[in-house]
C-alpha cells in the first residue's frame, strides 16, 4: 500500500471513529449534579503534586484555603486558554478546507473534528461560567495574534498544523499525568478532561499524519523553513498553554520568582518543558525537520533532548 493510500485510510479510520465515538458538552456532562457543584472551599480544588504549581513547595506550603482558591482560578484559567486555542484552531481548519479541492480525505475528518472541537469550547466555557472566576485565559498577545493566527490555515498548512500539535500537546501531556496520577479530583473536572483526552487522541493523530504525508512533498526551501519554524512554533505556543499570565500574580499574590520557577528555570521545570515535546520531537525526526541547523534551535530554545519512542509514550517510562 502506497504512502498516500495509507493516509487516506488512516483519515477513513479517523472519522469513522468520530461517528463513532463522541460527545456532546450538554448530555454527557452532568452539569447539574449536586455533587459536582463548584463549591470555593472544596478541598477537591487543591492541585495535585503533577501539576507544576501544585508540586511547588511555595504552594504547597500556603494553608488550604489559598491553595484551593489558587488551584480553582488556575484549573479554569487553563480551560479558559484551551477555549481560546480551539477557536483559533477551529478558524484555522476551516480557513484551509475553503479552497480545498474535491475528494480530499481531510475534508471529511477535519469538519468531524471541529465539530468535536466547538463541543469543546462550548464544555470549557460551560466551566468558566460556573466557576464564578473571571479569567482571561492567553495572555494579550496571545488574544491579539489570534484575530490573525487561522489565515496560516491555507497560507502555509504545514506550520498552522505545527502549531495545532503547539497547542494539544502540552495540554494533553498535562491532563493525562493528572488523571494517570490517582490524585484526588473533582468529579466535574475530571469529566471534562476524560471527555478532552479521549477526542484529542484523534486530533493529535491526525496533526501527525499529515505533517507526515505533506513534509515529504515540500520543496528544499520550505521543508528547511518548517525545520526551524517547528520548534520555534513548538516554544512559542507551549508557553502560551502553559505560563499564566501576570493576573495569577497580582491578583492571586503567586510570587513572579515561583512563575519563574516552575516555568522553567527549576530543574523539575527544565525538565518538563524537555518533556512535553518529546512525541513531537519523534516527529521531526521521522519527517526529516531535524537537521544540523534545526538541532540547534530545539537546544537553543532549551526544548531539545530524546525523542519519544511511540506517541503518547509516558515520560516516567522513557530512558
Amino acid at each position: 500500500m502506497s504512502s498516500r493510500q495509507t493516509y487516506d485510510e488512516v483519515l477513513r479510520t479517523l472519522s469513522e471513529g468520530s461517528v463513532h465515538t463522541h460527545f456532546d458538552a450538554f448530555t454527557d456532562i452532568d452539569w447539574d449534579n449536586p455533587d459536582w457543584t463548584i463549591d470555593l472551599k472544596d478541598p477537591r480544588w487543591v492541585l495535585p503534586e503533577v501539576d507544576p504549581l501544585g508540586g511547588h513547595p511555595w504552594y504547597q506550603a500556603q494553608p488550604l484555603e489559598r491553595q484551593i482558591e489558587i488551584g480553582l482560578w488556575r484549573m479554569v484559567n487553563i480551560t479558559k486558554v484551551g477555549m481560546q486555542f480551539e477557536n483559533v484552531l477551529i478558524r484555522g481548519a476551516m480557513d484551509y478546507l475553503f479552497s480545498l479541492p474535491n475528494g480530499k480525505p481531510e475534508f471529511r475528518y477535519l469538519t468531524h473534528e471541529c465539530t468535536e472541537e466547538t463541543h469543546h469550547t462550548q464544555m470549557f466555557q460551560e466551566f468558566v461560567n460556573r466557576s464564578g472566576c473571571d479569567v482571561p485565559g492567553g495572555r494579550p498577545s496571545f488574544r491579539v495574534l489570534s484575530r490573525f493566527l487561522p489565515l496560516a490555515g491555507s497560507l502555509w498548512p504545514e506550520v498552522f498544523f505545527t502549531g495545532v500539535l503547539a497547542g494539544e500537546e502540552p495540554i494533553d501531556h498535562v491532563q493525562k499525568a493528572i488523571l494517570r496520577s490517582g490524585a484526588t479530583q473533582h468529579p466535574l473536572l475530571r469529566r471534562i478532561m476524560q471527555i478532552h483526552v479521549a477526542e484529542e487522541a484523534r486530533h493529535i493523530s491526525f496533526a501527525h499524519e499529515f505533517l507526515r504525508q505533506k513534509t515529504p512533498e515540500l520543496g528544499k526551501f520550505r521543508k528547511g523553513a518548517l525545520s526551524v519554524a517547528y520548534p520555534l512554533v513548538m516554544r512559542t505556543l507551549g508557553d502560551v498553554i502553559m505560563i499564566p499570565g501576570k493576573r495569577m500574580t497580582t491578583e492571586l499574590g503567586v510570587p513572579r520568582r515561583v512563575i519563574r520557577d516552575i516555568f522553567w528555570k527549576s530543574p523539575e521545570g527544565r525538565k518538563m518543558l524537555r518533556d512535553l515535546f518529546a512525541d513531537v520531537r519523534m516527529l521531526a525526526e521521522d519527517t526529516g525537520l531535524m537537521n544540523p541547523v534545526s538541532r540547534r534551535v530545539w537546544k537553543l530554545l532549551r526544548i531539545d533532548g530524546r525523542a519519544s519512542r511511540y506517541r503518547g509514550q509516558p515520560a516516567s517510562l522513557a530512558s
